[in-house]
């Protein structure tokens, strides 16, 4: 048993990765770049699921602040309010997966700056709260970055049935997790399981993805 409050070796956290998914499948994990664009609901929780799969390079992007509406859904913590999402998801990532290589950018992802922000990227998580930026990532990824995958989300509000949340393929190398339907404008709230089930189908296909498996 490792002591108490010490943090692991980088080859002993491997080894234990691999035992766990076998050392061909946990070296694609630790050779991938994965970008999720967005780090409220969907995006915090994806990037934690996919630090604690061994990913090897998160790049993290947002442009917004902690705020204490965040809280009862995305990871981030009381005492972490006011600070950049960067900032803050990279501190919570570094204690799960401290040899993760993190790069952030603190930015607004727009038509100009899509390109240089995401051309290192294997696999694209498109995790937005707005509908037009949705739409300009989507619409900039197929069209500049079509050797890219791209998982998107529509749809996690309210309370509905769990069992709603699917992962379809729209096309060869996108991909759209959610029920599809559900809207918060419609005033019926977002809930953390629910919106952590969508973030969560978007991490296994990425998962999926990168073990060979290309459809949902």
């Amino acid at each position: 048993m490792a002591d108490l409050g010490c943090i692991p070796s980088k080859g002993e956290m491997q080894r234990t990765l691999e035992a766990r998914h076998g050392k061909e499948l946990q070296a694609r994990f630790t050779d991938s770049t994965v970008a999720v664009c967005g780090l409220g609901g969907l995006g915090s929780n994806i990037a934690v699921s996919l630090a604690r799969a061994g990913i090897g390079r998160l790049i993290l992007i947002d442009f917004d602040r902690v705020d204490i509406s965040n809280l009862h859904r995305q990871q981030y913590q009381a005492d972490q309010i006011g600070c950049c999402k960067t900032d803050a998801l990279q501190e919570i990532l570094q204690k799960i997966s401290p040899y993760t290589d993190i790069v952030t950018h603190t930015v607004r992802v727009t038509e100009e700056n899509l390109t240089e922000l995401l051309q290192d990227a294997d696999i694209i998580c498109e995790a937005f709260d707005d509908a037009e930026a949705k739409a300009m990532l989507v619409n900039g990824v197929l069209e500049k970055l079509h050797t890219k995958y791209l998982i998107a989300a529509s749809g996690m509000a309210g309370l509905g049935s769990a069992n709603s949340i699917k992962t379809r393929r729209v096309m060869k190398r996108f991909y759209l997790c959610g029920d599809g339907v559900s809207d918060v404008a419609d005033d019926i709230g977002l809930v953390a399981p629910r919106v952590m089930l969508c973030a969560a189908h978007q991490a296994q296909m990425v998962l999926r993805i990168l073990s060979g498996h290309d459809e949902p």
